[in-house]
């Protein structure tokens, strides 16, 4: 279970999908890592379910492919033999869930009060999802049962869209948000998977909200501000400090891209988390480097 929570927290968008048609399972799947979002939950809720999990998970075996609106022990079998690696369903279902605890196989159930959290913790999980979570109260609901369940960790789904997604995220107990605003239904049906390579990007950029700090070489500009520099930094031109909202994030989604980090650069604040990081090659001379905003 650790592993797929570590891997949602670094991916920090969970695609939620229907597939009518098993054939669109390819296409979607890459659109999707195309993207920056190598993940999906594919819901139980349509006779394409399994053999898209199936496609999904033989195709792009990096990718992160689960199964949700999961109601059946049935059902858990069937989309772990597709080749799920988690469990997502819209209710706490004590028998279900135990069954998962049972098979180490990774689950998250919906959970909408206090009740269902309590009952999740004795089942044995530290992480659940929150359905549906614009409905339920949203963030500060969260946030008021976080409050006695400090241990507890939320996965936000319903209502997640690109304008509230860093309001749930900069919350620490909020390992990621499920959502399916980037996976238009009709854009599925049109085929149109440039379309939604395009909405997946997007929604990858509002999280992660890149900005220019500052850049300079024997200076530093930063907005308003210019600092002249004694010493010749890293870069042969200097260096360009990018903002991000998630500097663990930014590096996992950069790296899918291709891109090497000199890890012997990273800097920590005093809570363990990342606070900047230098890309290990220069790009036209410049140096650049990662920086939490």
């Amino acid at each position: 279970m650790d592993q797929v929570l570590e891997e949602f927290s670094k991916i920090g968008i969970i695609p939620v999908i229907a597939l009518e048609d098993a054939a669109d399972a390819e296409p979607l799947a890459k659109s999707l890592i195309n993207g920056g979002l190598p993940c999906a939950e594919v819901t139980f809720r349509t006779d394409a379910a399994e053999e898209s999990i199936r496609i999904m998970a033989e195709k792009y075996p990096q990718m992160l492919v689960g199964a949700g609106t999961v109601l059946t022990t049935e059902q858990v079998d069937r989309a772990v033999k597709a080749g799920a690696k988690f469990i997502v369903s819209p209710g706490i279902n004590p028998r279900v869930v135990s069954y998962c605890v049972k098979k180490k196989i990774p689950v998250m159930p919906g959970c909408a009060n206090p009740s269902d959290i309590e009952l999740a913790m004795e089942l044995g999980l530290d992480a659940v999802k929150f359905f549906p979570a614009e409905t339920n109260g949203g963030l500060p609901a969260i946030k008021a049962m976080s409050a006695p369940y400090h241990k507890m960790r939320f996965m936000p789904t319903g209502g997640i869209n690109a304008k509230n997604i860093k309001s749930y995220l900069d919350f620490k107990k909020i390992i990621a948000c499920g959502g399916s605003w980037m996976v238009n239904g009709d854009m599925v049906k049109a085929k149109d998977w440039d379309g939604i390579t395009a909405l997946t990007r997007e929604a990858v950029s509002a999280m992660l909200g890149f900005t220019i700090k500052h850049s300079g070489g024997r200076f530093i500009v930063s907005g308003t501000f210019i600092e002249m520099m004694t010493t010749h930094g890293r870069g042969l031109h200097g260096d360009i400090a990018v903002g991000v909202n998630y500097a663990e994030r930014a590096v996992y989604h950069l790296e899918n891209r291709g891109f090497a980090f000199d890890e012997a650069s990273r800097v920590y604040a005093d809570d363990g988390s990342l606070k900047a990081v230098y890309l290990k090659d220069e790009i036209a001379g410049f140096a650049i480097h990662l920086v939490q905003n």
